[in-house]
């Protein structure tokens, strides 16, 4: 290994001055990180200091087949002229170590002359961990921000920073997709009606957006109670009904069988990669987990019904609650959720809403919302 540059701030390891700059890095970079999207990819931003402690620019990843935050950082200062040689980094996560759809960040960084990477969390995934080691291994002096920051401030910076990107943790570690289940309701909570028409709830903006998530998704899953009852095509289209570029692998849980004229149905002999995955089990578990192995399913969309929401938002394997709200009540049909379990207040399921996402949709309301953790788990480092 390489003697390690020297420090690029020409500042002793604990100068106010230079403690002061890493920490409003630091909180850029969170800044940053926020602005991506919700998906199989974490949310990361990050930001460059000069040698001498000027913010240079900052950058974020925008999601699948996009830089990573370091690379839009580097690029964000390319494009103003400005030197990168000997600064130092400042990331959410973990640079990666692994070259795939984009190029190694740490790879991209040792590139790019930099003296310093601070990450807040290792990154836990197989295949992109130990750009740390990487890093270091290139002579770049690598460290995480409790480390690098006293004890107090660099643990609340990491906390925060665990805790934006906390489910994708939780999937990753279950080897499993990340999942967003996907509900369109009536203001007092339905689906359906009682005779069971639930075309349409929602309005075409908000069909538009459910169309365009199917588009960034590996995967869409119905049970098979939705299957039989609306016979859907499971396929990504656009305001005029024209198929997407990029489709979703179309996966069927349940243990019935599929109607065998259905739309589902008739796919199954059609071509291999256009075949719709049937899981004849309940075991919604081990269906998620062979959707990653076997199929490369990083992240899935459950579009309904109730009955499968419902069990994976018991089991905690919902992610990401996207949810389409119309101004409308039925007061009475399918409600949105069943079967949970719950018989007393203080059991129930918490979400909080992600602020940036809250919009109206034409007519509709839409909004993300994340489960709030339901035990305490460590965070330095995770």
């Amino acid at each position: 290994m390489r003697e390690a540059r020297t420090m690029g701030m020409n500042q002793p390891p604990h100068d106010a001055a230079r403690e002061s700059a890493l920490r409003e890095a630091c909180e850029r970079a969170l800044e940053q990180a926020r602005r991506g999207p919700l998906g199989a990819n974490p949310r990361v931003g990050a930001a460059l200091l000069s040698p001498t402690g000027e913010l240079l620019a900052t950058g974020f990843h925008r999601g699948a087949r996009t830089p990573h935050a370091e690379a839009d950082a580097l690029l964000a200062a390319r494009e103003r002229g400005l030197d990168v040689h000997g600064a130092t980094c400042i990331v959410t996560l973990e640079p990666c170590a692994h070259a795939g759809r984009t190029p190694s960040c740490a790879r991209t960084l040792i590139d790019a002359g930099v003296a310093h990477v601070l990450y807040a969390v290792r990154d836990p995934h197989d295949i992109a961990a130990n750009g740390g080691a990487l890093l270091r291994d290139a002579g770049i002096n690598a460290r995480l921000w409790s480390d690098a920051l006293p004890g107090s401030v660099g643990g609340d910076l990491t906390a925060r920073a665990t805790e934006m990107n906390r489910r994708w943790f939780q999937a990753t570690r279950e080897s499993r997709p990340f999942v967003t289940a996907k509900i369109a309701h009536t203001l007092d909570g339905y689906v359906a009606a009682v005779d069971g028409t639930n075309a349409w709830i929602t309005g075409e903006d908000a069909r538009v957006e459910g169309h365009a998530l199917r588009s960034t998704v590996d995967a869409i899953a119905v049970g098979t109670g939705t299957a039989l009852a609306d016979d859907p095509a499971l396929t990504a289209r656009d305001a005029h009904g024209t198929l997407a570029q990029r489709q979703p692998r179309r996966v069927v849980i349940g243990e019935r069988p599929l109607e065998p004229h259905s739309r589902l149905a008739k796919a199954t002999h059609g071509p291999e990669h256009a075949r719709p995955l049937l899981y004849r089990t309940r075991d919604i578990r081990a269906v998620f987990e062979n959707l990653r192995a076997e199929h490369g399913v990083e992240h899935l969309l459950l579009e309904g019904g109730p009955r499968l929401i419902s069990a994976a938002l018991t089991l905690d394997l919902v992610d990401d609650l996207w949810i389409h709200e119309a101004p409308t009540l039925l007061g009475a049909g399918t409600p949105a959720v069943t079967g949970l379990g719950i018989g007393t207040l203080e059991n129930r399921l918490d979400f909080d809403i992600v602020p940036e996402s809250l919009h109206v949709s034409g007519s509709d309301l839409l909004f993300h919302a994340i489960p709030r953790a339901r035990q305490q788990t460590p965070t330095k480092g995770e």
